[in-house]
């Protein structure tokens, strides 16, 4: 029997009482892995979501999707979107863009999910890719936006890179629900991407991350196989050694003659 999601109701049910798992990523295989390890929350690219298959893959892992609001559009086509990715099988939508575009949704009984401290599409009025909330106004600015954000409605926060004793607080004194990452233990859900976890991202590997497998390491290894057996069926082409006797058809003999007649031959 398949899982299924946890509701809202559910998942604000939970609030204190367990921390959640929650993932990004974005391949039909991550998905089903995700369903087997019984991850709860996912972070889901929209043409994913929408993938016919989707739901069958992860039919148990409360899933939301969204658009950075740089190319999102207007608060109604934010609207729009959420709506067709919600009819795809999507339970809630991230959305990076005002408060005001927040509440809209949130009107329209749109579960929508924010996004504070690290925030990349506004690093650059924060410093950079680097800790936020390490100041006590900084700190404070953080639990004023996370409060704002559950006075408009939002049901969670994503809480990136901020320091772990500034989360807990935060997520202690709300009702809404903290997703942290990097932002410790005392939120409501680990945030890791499925990239890191697995060891897929190539380069810098972030301070929050912990790489539980080595799957770069076996992608070079398959590209080095896939390397070598392409130079071996060039080599062999180049050498009469393919085609064999074995991977071609054979005429029968009369058949053969009637056909070399046929062409003049």
């Amino acid at each position: 029997m398949s899982r299924r999601p946890p509701t809202i109701a559910d998942l604000r049910a939970l609030k204190g009482k367990r921390q959640l798992t929650m993932l990004r990523y974005e391949t039909l295989d991550e998905a089903r892995a995700a369903e087997a390890a019984e991850i709860d929350i996912a972070s889901v690219p929209p043409d994913l979501v929408a993938h016919p298959d989707y739901r069958h893959a992860a039919p148990g892992v409360f899933s939301m999707t969204g658009l950075d609001h740089r190319a999102a559009g207007t608060a109604d086509d934010y609207l729009r979107f959420a709506g067709k990715m919600l009819e795809a099988g999507a339970d809630a939508l991230y959305c990076s863009a005002s408060l005001k575009t927040v509440a809209y949704l949130a009107r329209e009984h749109i579960p929508v999910v924010g996004h504070v401290g690290l925030v990349p599409s506004r690093a650059g009025w924060t410093g950079g890719f680097r800790a936020v909330g390490k100041t006590a106004q900084s700190a404070i600015a953080i639990y004023q936006e996370c409060r704002a954000y559950q006075d408009a409605g939002a049901i969670a926060v994503e809480i990136e890179v901020v320091p772990s004793e500034v989360a807990s607080a935060i997520s202690s004194r709300l009702d809404l629900l903290l997703w942290s990452m990097g932002a410790g233990a005392g939120c409501d859900a680990q945030y890791l991407f499925a990239d890191d976890i697995l060891g897929q991202t190539r380069g810098h590997v972030p301070r929050h991350a912990k790489v539980y497998r080595n799957f770069a390491a076996e992608y070079d290894r398959l590209q080095a196989e896939r390397v070598a057996a392409f130079s071996e069926f060039r080599a062999d082409v180049e050498s009469g050694a393919f085609p064999e006797d074995r991977h071609i058809l054979r005429m029968d003999p009369d058949e053969l003659d009637t056909f070399m007649e046929g062409i003049g031959a």
